[in-house]
C-alpha cells in the first residue's frame, strides 16, 4: 500500500541531495520500518540561508511492505527522478509538479525490479549511464532511460564495497569487500584493468576527480590499522602518490561537484574535508556522528555543505568553513566589472594623453592638423617619402 505515512517514522537508512532547479535544493531520506510505521521516503527542502532542512517533509511516501526498507539512492542529474534500492531490487521515483507543491510517482523498472539488494548505485554525469553493484557481486550497467544493457557481469566479485563513474562517462571503478579494485570500460562493456596493490593492502573507497583538468582516481587504501588516500593517473592507471590524512579507518569517500574538495567519513564518526589542490585538511569535524560509523557523506550540489548519515544519529547537515563556490552570476558580474573598469581606464588615458590624436596645445605649438593634412601623399608635391 502506498500513501501517507504516520508521524512516528523509523530510523534513517539512506539519504541524498536532489537539485531540482537553480533555486530549489531537496534532500530525500529513506526510513526503515518500525513497530508503528512502514518504510518511508521523506523529501525535505534545504534552506541555504540557515544551512538547515525544513522541519517537516514536503512529501512523505510509503514504500510497499513487500519491498522492504530503502537501502540507497541514485539521483538523476536532471533532478526529476531518482532510483531507490530495496531488498527486492530497484524502483524509480519521479517528481510530478502540482499547484500546491510536488508529488512522487513510483514506477517499476522491469530489468531492475527483482535483482535483489544493491550495495552501490550511480548515474553518470551526463545522465546517460546507470550502474548498480549488488551485494552478490553482480555488476550491471545500463543505458538511460532505455535500460539497454551495456555490461552484465554476474561474477564481478564476492560483494561490492564502492563504485564511481568518471566525469566523461568512459570508465567505472569498483572496489570489493576482498580489497581488490577494477576499472571497467563502459561503452565496450569489458573489464579494463585491476588496480595494483600489495598482498596486505585493501583498496576500499573510490572517487574520480571532477574538475575536468586532472584525470585522477582517488582511493582509500588500508594496511592493517593504517589508512592512506592514494592517487592513480587514469591515463596509465599507475599509482602516482599517496597522503596520510587522518590515519584512521575510513568508511566513506566523497568529492564535491566542482572537484575541489574530498570528504572522508570515518568509522568512529569523525569527518574531514580535504582541499584537492594541496591535499591538506581544510576542516575536521570530530565526533560528528559520535561513536558511530558514517555510512554516507555527500557534498551539496550548490553550497559548501555536506550531508552525512549514520545508524544511530540519522541524517546530519554540516556547513563547511571553506571558501564558497563562485556562482555563475557572480562570475559574469566580475567580468562585467573588469570590462567597465577597462573602459574607464582607457577613457582617462585618452583624455590625458599626449598622443598624435589628442595632444595638448602649448603656447608656441601649432594648431591641430586639419583634414587636408591627411590627403593622399601621392597627390602632393611635399610627400615625406
Amino acid at each position: 500500500m502506498e500513501g501517507e505515512g504516520g508521524d512516528s517514522a523509523g530510523p534513517v537508512t539512506c539519504a541524498s541531495w536532489i537539485r531540482r532547479s537553480e533555486k530549489q535544493l531537496l534532500v530525500v531520506m529513506g526510513r526503515a520500518r518500525n513497530r508503528s510505521c512502514p518504510p518511508l521516503l521523506d523529501i525535505f527542502e534545504f534552506n541555504p540561508k540557515t544551512a538547515s532542512l525544513s522541519p517537516d517533509p514536503l512529501v512523505r511516501f510509503v514504500i510497499r511492505e513487500e519491498d522492504g526498507d530503502p537501502l540507497g539512492f541514485a539521483v538523476h542529474p536532471s533532478g526529476d527522478e531518482f532510483v531507490c534500492s530495496v531488498a527486492t531490487g530497484c524502483r524509480l521515483y519521479e517528481f510530478v509538479s502540482q499547484d500546491l507543491g510536488i508529488k512522487l510517482l513510483s514506477k517499476d523498472l522491469e530489468p531492475l525490479r527483482s535483482i535483489g539488494p544493491q550495495k552501490c548505485l550511480s548515474f553518470s554525469t551526463d545522465g546517460l549511464k546507470f550502474a548498480v553493484g549488488g551485494e552478490d557481486g553482480h555488476l550491471r550497467i545500463f543505458h538511460w532511460p532505455t535500460l539497454n544493457i551495456l555490461l552484465d557481469e554476474p561474477k564481478g566479485h564476492k560483494s561490492f564495497r564502492d563504485m564511481d563513474i568518471s566525469l566523461d562517462s568512459e570508465f567505472l571503478v569498483s572496489t570489493f569487500t576482498d580489497g581488490s579494485a577494477r576499472i571497467w570500460k563502459i561503452n565496450d562493456g569489458v573489464p579494463l584493468v585491476s588496480l595494483t596493490r600489495t598482498a596486505d593492502e585493501k583498496i576500499e573507497c573510490c572517487r574520480f576527480s571532477r574538475d575536468g583538468t586532472k584525470p585522477f582516481l582517488f582511493c582509500t587504501v588500508q594496511k592493517g590499522r593504517k589508512v592512506v588516500t592514494a592517487v592513480w593517473d587514469i591515463s596509465t592507471w599507475n599509482r602516482i602518490g599517496y597522503k596520510r590524512l587522518q590515519g584512521k579507518p575510513v568508511s566513506v569517500l566523497s568529492i564535491s561537484l566542482d572537484g575541489k574538495y574530498l570528504g572522508l567519513g570515518c568509522e568512529d564518526g569523525d569527518m574531514c574535508v580535504v582541499e584537492v589542490k594541496t591535499m591538506t585538511i581544510s576542516q575536521w569535524s570530530k565526533k560528528l556522528h559520535l561513536g558511530t560509523r558514517i555510512k554516507l557523506l555527500e557534498f551539496c550540489p550548490k553550497e559548501r555543505v555536506v550531508l552525512s548519515t549514520s545508524n544511530h544519529w540519522g541524517a546530519v547537515v554540516t556547513k563547511l568553513n571553506v571558501p564558497a563556490e563562485w556562482k555563475e552570476w557572480q562570475i559574469y558580474l566580475l567580468l562585467l566589472g573588469f570590462f567597465m573598469a577597462s573602459l574607464l581606464v582607457f577613457y582617462i588615458l585618452y583624455e590625458n594623453s599626449d598622443s598624435f590624436w589628442n595632444f595638448p596645445q602649448g603656447r608656441n605649438q601649432p594648431a591641430r592638423p586639419s583634414a587636408m593634412a591627411f590627403t593622399d601623399p601621392q597627390s602632393s608635391d611635399d610627400s615625406p617619402w
